[in-house]
């Protein structure tokens, strides 16, 4: 394909946006309907630019569109374009008044973690006028939605695997422990097996949060599948909430757990963290207000470390 057809003047946004949600909607009518056109419209806007480009971008089937390896790669640099126009135009109104603007920060369910919201609430005393927008999704939705622009940072925990197309350091590391209430059974046993626990109702995170993961590598790692009988949950505070109600187990983040004075950590070793991070879309320069956040997690963060008495309190077991 000759490289200059992108540069003659025939290609629009309109088949960048087209693109876009066609890909993420499987189907030329939910594209037609997100972007508030008619279907012949939107089938017209494709034709046009697979005309253009010399080649099909999607296989036509009788459930919609699936676009075809040539379709996934011009999807993504139609992503990155739309982004890189976006973040140009918040940059212009940014610098003009820098304490003003919108940040969007994603994180995975139960992952608008202590850090994040403390963050957010010292940002805005000093910036009142930055908006700030906190999306959860799934970890992959997550990743799709900072390459398309249309989040700027995520925060929460992402996983061992790294993205190539973003940017992401570690915030901080915290321990994970199974806990129940005080009054739980296993308590008053000096050791407990991992045997001993699968047999146990289960509060665990939900499927769309990155804490999911590691419980379902803690259990096949044992050989074990998922306790049949279990509660899924997304949101870790109410995990905490669940085991304090009834004789129930769960992983939770040490500092999370030890802060309830009614729950108690199982006596079993675990090799589980928690590591939190910060994702940015690599190559793009984030904007003023992305960057103030940015900087005030790692200022917490460090402050979170130093703090007299932490490690202790997030690498013990409270006695029970």
């Amino acid at each position: 394909m000759d490289q200059l057809r992108l540069l003659d003047g025939r290609l629009k946004l309109r088949h960048l946006v087209l693109v876009d949600v066609l890909t993420s909607h499987g189907s030329v009518i939910g594209a037609a309907a997100a972007l508030h056109i008619t279907q012949p419209v939107a089938t017209r806007t494709l034709r046009d630019l697979e005309a253009i480009l010399g080649v099909s971008l999607y296989d036509r089937g009788p459930r919609g569109v699936t676009p075809t390896l040539i379709g996934e790669t011009f999807t993504r640099h139609a992503r990155a374009v739309l982004a890189q126009l976006a973040q140009a135009g918040r940059h212009v109104t940014e610098l003009a008044d820098p304490h003003r603007g919108t940040v969007v920060v994603g994180t995975d369910p139960g992952g608008a973690n202590e850090l994040l919201l403390r963050a957010i609430a010292r940002l805005k005393v000093e910036r009142p006028h930055l908006t700030v927008v906190v999306r959860e999704n799934a970890p992959e939705a997550l990743s799709v939605e900072l390459g398309a622009g249309r989040v700027d940072v995520i925060v929460g925990r992402r996983g061992p695997t790294v993205i190539e197309s973003e940017t992401q350091a570690p915030l901080y590391t915290e321990p994970v422990a199974v806990f129940a209430r005080a009054a739980h059974p296993l308590l008053r046993r000096p050791a407990v097996t991992f045997a001993d626990l699968q047999a146990q109702p289960w509060v665990i995170p939900g499927a769309e949060t990155g804490l999911r993961r590691e419980v379902e590598h803690l259990f096949a790692r044992h050989g074990m599948p998922l306790p049949e009988n279990r509660i899924e949950m997304t949101s870790l505070p109410v995990v905490r909430q669940l085991l304090g109600e009834a004789d129930l187990v769960g992983l939770l983040p040490e500092p999370l757990g030890h802060r309830d004075p009614d729950l108690c950590a199982l006596p079993i070793v675990l090799s589980v963290k928690n590591t939190i991070t910060v994702s940015t879309a690599a190559g793009r320069t984030v904007s003023p207000g992305t960057e103030a956040l940015i900087a005030t997690l790692r200022e917490l963060a460090a402050e979170r470390c130093h703090r007299p008495g932490e490690l202790s309190r997030t690498t013990s077991s409270r006695a029970c």
